[in-house]
């Protein structure tokens, strides 16, 4: 019978020894064979052309994690001391129409256990804050004559009201002028009646000789509770029993400091870093569901769909400050430097409206870090001659010294602000694809809230993440392997599987000192 050879590669031989492309195997032919001839010159480890990809630490640089044991974490915060009313408007000489609750769901009566907190014998600081009218602007002291008349009209969404009478100091009547500095209150002067807008404070209060203070009412504080639920976040790796003792020629190098030539421990060790970010990501990005919106609303889908029952998000810091704190939009606009300064001036008023906290962090993008260093070199260079040129510290400038024109920190005001780059707004795989934040402000220092759970008074950072712990489980970060590869015999699948759990809310107290700056 013939003897069949087996088939090799088809070479040709040449008459001298050379590389010709019908004596040697290609590198770059079909699935690349290393049984060749020549091997190519191999760099064994990845080049790390995004560097450090991770963009974790934020919260750990500005708040602190503590464990609970509830599906609930409630809070309650301290509202103002003083008694003001903003929505407010003159309706004749002598009475002023105080608005409490705006747009109450009744059909009249009285409704909630709101009263009004202005008392009879206050003195009031009454100031024309409406858009037209000659009492714009303006401001007159009355004293408070009768109790105010609580009460609240027809209709299905109505604002709860109540008419306090007063007397004027300087002027015979809210509408009339004794003086050309007086506060003159007649606004639109329509032939409805008077609907002059005006804000009222109470500064104090007037009594006579002898008086009586038995009809007196006491003002009780309002309660103001906040609350935020824990979200579980998973994630899950797996690879077969035989792919584990696969050595690849590439070496693993990871940011967690992984290494070697086993190409798994480059997935696992890459999604365990994942997992970590989205622990963070998940604090700062997240959203409460909003219940009756139908159609495909995470909500609705729950309500379909069992496996999805009882989702329903966290409210994390981007969504807190939209709703509690406040927003300032396209910072320096209009150019950096001194114009950046005006911007910025009405952020110091809105921190002394709020809270007064000296000292801040501002956690920025590269657009807002470049505004702000461009505001604070233009403020001290102008205050230098133009033969001196910018200063920007106490030093004996040379050809051989390189300028620092970037700032950590500066003070404006009685504030002391920090300034670090946030890559979480950079990177273009998070927030820096949508570039539709630059930053955020945040103040330094804790807050006193009453813990309901406690039942005391407790210091806490203005912002920090809970966690589900006891003394049977620990879900701050939970990791496992299961399956019958790498040294976990549970199951008879032939692989491993490595699985992370994390179950955890944000805690975002007194928002109202915290700024978002968008574009």
């Amino acid at each position: 019978m013939a003897l069949n050879p087996a088939l090799g590669p088809n070479l040709e031989p040449a008459q001298k020894r050379m590389a010709l492309t019908t004596n040697y195997l290609s590198f770059t032919d079909g699935d690349n064979d290393f049984a060749q001839q020549y091997l190519p010159e191999l760099y064994e480890q990845e080049v790390e052309r995004y560097g450090n990809r991770t963009i974790a630490g934020f919260l750990r640089m500005v708040g602190a994690e503590m464990p609970m044991t509830s599906d609930q974490v409630v809070w309650s915060e301290q509202n103002r001391l003083h008694v003001a009313y903003e929505t407010c408007e003159v309706i004749d000489d002598d009475t002023i129409r105080v608005t409490i609750d705006p747009d109450v769901s009744a059909a009249g009566g009285t409704v909630g256990n709101k009263e009004c907190a202005i008392k009879i014998n206050n003195t009031l600081v009454v100031y024309g804050n409406g858009t037209t009218g000659a009492g714009q602007g303006e401001t007159m002291k009355v004293l408070v004559t009768a109790a105010p008349d609580n009460y609240q009209g027809g209709g299905a969404a109505v604002d709860r009201t109540c008419d306090v009478t007063v007397a004027c100091y300087t002027a015979s009547g809210l509408t009339t002028s004794a003086a050309p500095t007086a506060g003159v209150f007649d606004g639109s002067g329509s032939s409805g009646g008077l609907n002059s807008a005006v804000a009222v404070f109470v500064y104090g209060s007037e009594w006579v000789k002898g008086s009586n203070t038995d009809a007196l009412q006491s003002i009780e504080p309002d309660f103001t509770q906040y609350s935020n639920s824990p979200i579980i976040i998973r994630d899950k790796f797996e690879i077969n029993g035989s792919d584990t003792a696969q050595i690849g020629w590439v070496e693993v190098a990871t940011e967690d400091g992984t290494s070697g030539f086993l190409w798994y421990l480059k997935s696992e060790s890459e999604t365990r870093l994942r997992f970590e970010d989205y622990m963070e990501m998940a604090m700062v990005e997240g959203e409460l569901a909003t219940a009756g919106l139908g159609g495909d609303s995470v909500g609705a889908i729950a309500l379909g769909n069992p496996s999805m029952t009882g989702n329903k998000g966290t409210q994390g810091l981007f969504a807190a400050i939209s709703e509690r704190g406040h927003e300032y939009q396209n910072f320096a606009g209009t150019g950096g430097g001194n114009a950046a300064l005006t911007d910025f001036d009405d952020i110091l008023a809105q921190l002394d409206f709020e809270g007064a906290i000296e000292e801040n962090m501002i956690f920025c993008n590269r657009s807002l870090a470049l505004s702000i260093d461009n505001m604070v070199a233009n403020v001290n260079g102008s205050a230098q001659s133009a033969n001196n040129g910018a200063s920007y510290g106490l030093f004996e400038n040379d050809s051989n010294m390189a300028l620092n024109f970037g700032f950590d920190g500066f003070r404006r005001g009685s504030y002391d602000f920090y300034k670090t780059d946030w890559k979480y707004l950079n990177d273009a795989s998070t927030r820096g694809l949508a570039k539709d934040i630059e930053g955020v402000l945040v103040p330094a220092g804790t807050s006193t809230v009453y813990d309901q759970m406690l039942g005391s008074n407790i210091r806490r950072p203005f912002l920090h993440v809970r966690y589900r712990a006891s003394e049977a489980d620990d879900r701050r970060l939970k990791s496992w392997v299961t399956g019958s590869v790498g040294g976990a015999y549970t199951s008879s699948l032939d692989a491993m599987e490595v699985h992370f759990l994390s179950e955890r809310c944000l805690v975002t107290q007194a928002a109202n000192n915290f700024i978002l700056f968008t574009t």
